[in-house]
C-alpha cells in the first residue's frame, strides 16, 4: 500500500473515532435525505396543483354561453407556469418570480402569487433543498471535520516523524486530500440518490442530472483542497479553524448576498410605477383607435377601404371593428413586448455583474449553474412569459378575427345580434409550454463551470506550495 493511501486510512481511523465528525455527518446525510423528500413532495403536489388550475380554467373559458368575440377578449385566461422535474433539487428563481399569468386583451400582466411574497420572510434566506444543503452547510461540515488534518499533525509533532522517515510531502498532502474527498463524497451521497430517483421517477433530462452531481462534486472537492490547504499553511489547528471560518463567512454567505445589492446600486432597474407611466405615454403617442379623428387610425381606414375598394366602412365584406381590434392589439403589443425585453435584458445585465463575483465566491458559479441545469433560472422564467405572451396574442387576435369574420359591422352594433356560437371557444385558449432543450441549457452551465474548474486549478496550485513549504520542516 502507498504512503498515500496509508495516511488517508489513518486520518480516516481518526474521524471515525471523533464523535463530534460522525455526528456532523449523520445529521448532514440525514437533512440532506430529508431536504430531497421534502423538496420532492413540495415539487409533486405544486405541480399537480398547477395542473389542475389550469384544467379548471380551460374548462371555464370553453364553458363560456354566446358572446361577443370582444367579451372574450376582456374576459381574459390563466396560464400557469409548470415545474422543472429538477426543481426539486434547486427552487432558483421560482419562489422569487411568480406562476401565474392572467392573459388578457389591450395589456401584458406579469406573473403573480410568488412563494417569498405569500410566505413568512424566512423564505428569503434559503429554502430547504439539497442545493441549498450543499452550497451552505457542507462546506461548514467539511471545515469542522478537516481544519485540523495537517494542521494537527504539525502540533503534536508526528509530521516531522513522517518526513524524517522519508515520506514525501506530496504524500502527506495528497493522503489528507484524499481522506476529506471521501467524506466530501459522502456528503454528496444523499442528493446523487435523489437526483437518480427524480431521473427515474420523471422525465428529466439525466445529462442535465449528470451536470449537477458534476457541479456539485467539484464545489465539495474544491473545499477539500482549500481545507487541506490552508490547515497545511497554519502550525495550530486552532487558527486553521478560524481563518477557514472567516472564508466561509465570506464567500458563501457576504459576497453572495452583497453582489445582487452592488449590481442592483449599479444597473437599477426602473420601478414598476415609473414603467406604467412609460407604457402608457407610448401607448398614447400610438394613437387611439376609438378616436375617429386619430391621425394614425384615419390613415389605417384609409387604408382598409382602398383595399377592398369601397368607400364606407359598411360596405366592407368584413366587420371593420374587428379589423380595428386586430390592428390595435398589433401596435400595442409589440410595445409590451419591447419593454418586457428591455426589462429582461437589463436583469441579464446585473447577472453578468453578479458572475463577475465568482473569482472571490464560487459559489455564484455554482448557483449559476445549478439553476440553469435545474430549469429554475431567470432565462427559464423569461422563456414562459414569451411563450405566454406569444400565446396571448394569438388567442387575442383569433377573437378579434372571429368579430371580423363572424359579425357584420350591422349587427355588431346590435345588442341582440352581435354574438357568435359558444364552439367557437373550444381549444383556443390551450396553453402549451416548451421546456428548452437540454443543449441549451448545457451551454449557459459552461461558463459558471469553467470558472469552478479555474477555481480547482487554483486551490492545486495552492496544494503544490503547502507541499513544498513542509518539505522544509525537515530541514
Amino acid at each position: 500500500m502507498s504512503a498515500m493511501l496509508r495516511i488517508a486510512r489513518e486520518e480516516w481511523r481518526l474521524l471515525s473515532r471523533d464523535r463530534v465528525a460522525v455526528l456532523g455527518l449523520t445529521l448532514l446525510l440525514l437533512l440532506t435525505a430529508v431536504a430531497s423528500f421534502t423538496a420532492w413532495e413540495q415539487r409533486r403536489s405544486t405541480d399537480a396543483q398547477r395542473t389542475r388550475h389550469q384544467a379548471q380554467v380551460d374548462h371555464e373559458f370553453e364553458a363560456q354561453p354566446e358572446r361577443h368575440p370582444h367579451r372574450m377578449v376582456h374576459y381574459g385566461h390563466f396560464v400557469f407556469r409548470p415545474l422543472n422535474p429538477l426543481a426539486a433539487f434547486d427552487a432558483g428563481v421560482d419562489a422569487y418570480t411568480g406562476h401565474t399569468l392572467f392573459l388578457e386583451g389591450h395589456r401584458q400582466n406579469s406573473a403573480n402569487f410568488g412563494d417569498v411574497r405569500q410566505s413568512s420572510l424566512l423564505l428569503r434566506f434559503g429554502q430547504l433543498t439539497p442545493a441549498f444543503v450543499l452550497q451552505v452547510l457542507a462546506p461548514l461540515l467539511l471545515i469542522f471535520v478537516g481544519h485540523a488534518s495537517l494542521a494537527r499533525e504539525r502540533e503534536s509533532g508526528t509530521l516531522r516523524v513522517l518526513l524524517a522517515q522519508g515520506v514525501a510531502p506530496g504524500q502527506i498532502v495528497a493522503g489528507k486530500v484524499l481522506a476529506m474527498s471521501a467524506v466530501a463524497a459522502a456528503a454528496l451521497l444523499p442528493a446523487l440518490l435523489a437526483l437518480l430517483w427524480i431521473g427515474v421517477a420523471t422525465p428529466a433530462p439525466l445529462g442535465l442530472a449528470a451536470v449537477l452531481v458534476a457541479g456539485y462534486g467539484l464545489w465539495l472537492l474544491i473545499w477539500a483542497l482549500g481545507i487541506v490547504g490552508l490547515s497545511a499553511w497554519f502550525g495550530r489547528a486552532r487558527d486553521a479553524l478560524v481563518a477557514l471560518l472567516a472564508v466561509w463567512a465570506i464567500s458563501v454567505v457576504l459576497v453572495p448576498r452583497l453582489a445582487p445589492e452592488l449590481a442592483a446600486s449599479a444597473m437599477a432597474l426602473p420601478t414598476r410605477f415609473e414603467t406604467d407611466i412609460a407604457v402608457a405615454r407610448d401607448l398614447a403617442a400610438l394613437g387611439d383607435s376609438h378616436n375617429p379623428n386619430d391621425p394614425y387610425f384615419a390613415g389605417f381606414k384609409k387604408k382598409v377601404l382602398a383595399q377592398y375598394g369601397v368607400s364606407r366602412v359598411e360596405d366592407l365584406p368584413v366587420n371593420y371593428k374587428g379589423l380595428l381590434g386586430m390592428e390595435g392589439e398589433r401596435l400595442t403589443s409589440a410595445l409590451f413586448v419591447r419593454y418586457a425585453n428591455d426589462g429582461f435584458e437589463r436583469q441579464a445585465a446585473q447577472l453578468r455583474l453578479v458572475d463577475n463575483f465568482a473569482w472571490l465566491s464560487p459559489v455564484i458559479a455554482l448557483r449559476r449553474l445549478s439553476m440553469a441545469a435545474a430549469g429554475t433560472d431567470l432565462q427559464n422564467y423569461r422563456r414562459f412569459v414569451e411563450q405566454a405572451e406569444r400565446h396571448r396574442y394569438r388567442l387575442v387576435q383569433e377573437l378579434n378575427r372571429l368579430q371580423a369574420e363572424k359579425l357584420s359591422f350591422a349587427s355588431d352594433r346590435s345588442s341582440r345580434d352581435n354574438r357568435i356560437g359558444a364552439e367557437h371557444w373550444h381549444g383556443m385558449a390551450d396553453f402549451h409550454y416548451e421546456a428548452a432543450p437540454p443543449i441549451e441549457a448545457l451551454q449557459r452551465t459552461a461558463p459558471a463551470a469553467g470558472v469552478l474548474l479555474l477555481w480547482l486549478a487554483a486551490l492545486t496550485a495552492l496544494l503544490v506550495l503547502a507541499a513544498h513549504r513542509l518539505g522544509r520542516i525537515k530541514r
